[in-house]
């Protein structure tokens, strides 16, 4: 299996599972490759390219219907960058994290699945804010 982080490393590959993921927030079903293309501005060909990459390092699935294939992202690939990357991103609490005991009802499938995507985009939104704030010197 291709090196995951090969594979996020390339900006345009980001983008396009960015897309994905935005998507899939939106409640569909899989992206076409024509809106891939229309959303993000670039070539058919180009995006072809990345596609394969990004489904052979199984980080998207795709659906055909005829001729057209729709892709969605997976996130379960992803784990491997969130587990690695983890102990690098300190809590703001740190070790003072206060201690909540909550009742937890496990949420519907779907629930689940959206909820971990969402924390997914959190998690990704703090690095991008913390990488800013160090680069100005904050």
């Amino acid at each position: 299996m291709t090196d995951i982080f090969d594979v996020i490393a390339d900006g345009t590959r980001r983008d396009i599972l960015q897309l994905l993921l935005r998507r899939s927030t939106e409640g569909d079903a899989g992206t076409s490759v024509s809106h891939i293309v229309s959303e993000l501005g670039i070539s058919q060909p180009t995006v072809s390219k990345h596609l394969k990459v990004l489904r052979d390092a199984e980080l998207v699935s795709v659906r055909e219907d005829g001729q057209r294939r729709f892709y969605s992202i997976e996130v379960e690939p992803l784990e491997v960058v969130d587990d690695w990357l983890v102990p690098f991103l300190v809590d703001a609490f740190g070790d003072d994290a206060p201690d909540i005991d909550l009742s937890l009802v496990p949420l519907p499938d779907g629930a689940a699945h959206a909820a971990e995507v969402v924390g997914r985009a959190a998690a990704s939104a703090k690095h991008v804010v913390s990488t800013a704030l160090k680069r100005l010197g904050a």
